[in-house]
């Protein structure tokens, strides 16, 4: 009886569990399993209920406890990431098409980056010498399971993508430009292209500045050369130079030197470096070791120094000449209106006073007959300390008895007055 109870027990519990289902059992997968994805990139969810066969069920894709893709009979469900939101928790729900029973699998979490993925190139260093090589190194932030694409070019060659190279490290022993993008996913997703790495491959060749004519000093207005020399078997091969200076042009050229004329802003180093003209661009000497010019600031001779005083002293000299001049006109001028003035002024007293004085000799000549007034007309009362003394001599004509009016006549004397002698 025991036994049997036991049993039937174990039959119920058995028939619950298969009917109920545990809420764990289910598992939730993603593919590609990495960290993190950028917009533009797909995941795939994989959801397996661990029972049955797939198409006894219906799948359910949530986010954060809340439903995101809605029930289907494919259990794998291909998303594009094409929203920065689309980061969270993940959980997959299956439901039984019989029986409705539902299970809930475990979550996964899913980070999406918001900027464009962007690769980074590195180099052990950027200038090997001839027969060396150097490391590159392309890389991607914050995420896995990318393969590179790299790249060279030259000024003289088109971009082109380096063959069998999918490695993030790869060792160059050519000159050049170099690049390089990440690839991952299905269908792939490319990012950004990386900046650029110059890699320059240097000559074992010596190269020297030297100056023509080659005189200690160097004065502003000379006229100088400088010429970039390449030793050690230069004289054999084409080059190309470039120079490097305060004021020199830095592109390529096919002339050895320069010649310039020397002024302040010419003072400073000058350095050089040169390349096979059938090389490309990126396989040269290295560097010169710096020449330094300095122009002196005695470029002058003596004599200007001599010139620039005597030259102000002469213009000087000039403008105080042609003051003196002005003045002396102006007190000329001004000495002259004066005298016109005063000379006006003593015409016209003398012609009034003669006017009054023949006035009284016609009063008075009437009355006593014929006379002859003289009368001594003066600028001031006082006569002592003139210079001139001004005579006026009236006459009453009575010869024309007929006529009521009398003639007068007046004749001035103008003579110069003689000093006065004082007794002792």
């Amino acid at each position: 009886m025991g036994a049997t109870l036991l049993c039937e027990l174990g039959l119920f519990l058995l028939c619950t569990l298969l009917c109920t289902g545990h809420a764990q059992d289910a598992v939730l997968t993603i593919e590609p399993s990495w960290s993190s994805f950028f917009i533009g990139e797909f995941v795939t969810f994989k959801c397996d209920m661990n029972e049955g066969k797939d198409t006894d069920w219906w799948y359910r894709i949530s986010r954060d406890g809340r439903e995101f893709l809605s029930y289907r009979e494919n259990k794998d469900s291909k998303l594009e990431i094409i929203y920065a939101d689309y980061s969270g928790e993940y959980q997959c729900t299956g439901e039984k098409k019989i029986s409705r029973v539902t299970k809930n699998s475990n979550t996964v979490s899913v980070t999406v980056l918001a900027d464009k993925a962007r690769a980074t190139l590195t180099a052990g260093t950027t200038i090997i010498p001839v027969g060396g090589s150097v490391t590159l190194t392309c890389s991607v932030q914050s995420s896995d399971g990318w393969k590179y694409e790299w790249f060279r070019r030259t000024q003289r060659t088109s971009e082109v993508q380096i063959r069998d190279q999918q490695n993030r490290d790869i060792r160059v022993s050519q000159g050049g430009i170099y690049s390089c993008r990440g690839t991952r996913g299905n269908p792939v997703y490319y990012t950004d292209i990386s900046d650029d790495v110059t890699i320059e491959i240097t000559f074992s060749n010596k190269v020297v500045v030297k100056q023509q004519p080659n005189w200690p000093q160097i004065f502003r207005g000379e006229t100088i050369t400088l010429t970039c020399e390449v030793q050690e078997g230069g004289e054999t091969t084409e080059w190309e130079y470039e120079w490097r200076g305060p004021s020199t042009p830095t592109q390529w050229t096919h002339n050895n030197d320069v010649t310039f004329r020397v002024s302040e802003s010419s003072s400073g180093d000058y350095m050089c470096k040169s390349r096979h003209l059938r090389d490309d661009s990126y396989s040269s000497t290295e560097w010169s070791e710096a020449f330094t010019l300095s122009a002196s600031t005695a470029s002058e001779p003596e004599s200007s120094s001599f010139l620039t005083p005597l030259i102000v002293g002469l213009v000087c000299g000039i403008l105080l000449i042609l003051l003196l001049l002005l003045l002396c006109r102006f007190k000329q001028s001004k000495d002259s209106f004066f005298t016109r003035t005063r000379s006006t002024n003593q015409s016209s007293a003398m012609n009034h006073m003669i006017k009054d004085e023949a006035q009284h000799s016609r009063h008075t000549s009437t009355l006593q007959g014929d006379a002859c007034v003289y009368e001594s007309i003066k600028d001031h009362d006082d006569t002592q300390n003139d210079d001139s003394v001004l005579y006026a001599q009236v006459s009453h004509d009575k010869t024309k008895k007929d006529n009521d009016d009398t003639l007068l006549y007046a004749q001035v004397y103008y003579n110069k007055a003689k000093p006065k002698r004082h007794k002792d």
